[in-house]
């Protein structure tokens, strides 16, 4: 599923937008940027906007990833409870196709995604709630990512999807046979082979 961008709701006093998409609980978020003739100053997280805006603000671990490929796929990853983790992720140099997969039981749209380009230039951001599997793909050489987490990572809760799983049905930029992609994430299970194990559930 694609992210709707066509409509665009002003917070937290007109320095944060935020975009719907397909997923109501996945967010795409538009930080404000001041620009002159040195650059720009853009704010890339305000707890009391994401307060405002009904999102978990608290966050306890910043990450930071490096791509040296274009083509390079990391995912498709979550944690388990009870460090299931929500995710603020954004794009401080290159261009990436980002997913977020929803594997809440009983929601509406489990096992559906949605995908959007995030790139430096733009600035964009993508929320994505725990209860879904993120992974992303660089489209250009050179691509750092930065994301904050509401947990901190913990191996005995992590988890992963493999992340060209056909029941997704993800239109990924790379192919299977082009796409660099980890020894670990490539023996990552399909959506199938885990889902009785998922304890996600869906409140409406």
């Amino acid at each position: 599923m694609q992210l709707q961008s066509q409509s665009a709701l002003s917070c937290a006093g007109g320095k944060l937008q935020v975009v719907p998409t397909s997923i109501p609980d996945v967010k795409l978020l538009v930080p404000k940027r001041f620009e002159d003739e040195r650059g720009f100053f853009a704010e890339t997280y305000n707890m009391r906007a994401m307060s405002e805006i009904n999102l978990p603000a608290l966050f306890v671990q910043d990450n930071r990833s490096f791509s040296r490929r274009r083509g390079t796929v990391r995912g498709l990853h979550f944690q388990m409870p009870p460090r299931a983790q929500h995710k603020l992720l954004w794009v401080i140099r290159g261009a990436i196709f980002d997913v977020a997969v929803d594997l809440r039981k009983g929601s509406p749209w489990f096992g559906e995604h949605v995908s959007t380009v995030l790139s430096a230039k733009e600035g964009r951001q993508i929320f994505v709630p725990a209860g879904f599997a993120h992974g992303f793909c660089t489209l250009v050489p050179n691509t750092e990512v930065y994301y904050k987490v509401s947990e901190t990572y913990a191996p005995e809760c992590e988890v992963g999807i493999f992340w060209n799983d056909p029941d997704l049905g993800i239109d990924w930029p790379a192919t299977e046979d082009r796409a660099i992609v980890s020894p670990r994430d490539l023996a990552l299970p399909r959506l199938n082979d885990i889902v009785d194990i998922l304890p996600f559930g869906f409140v409406s």
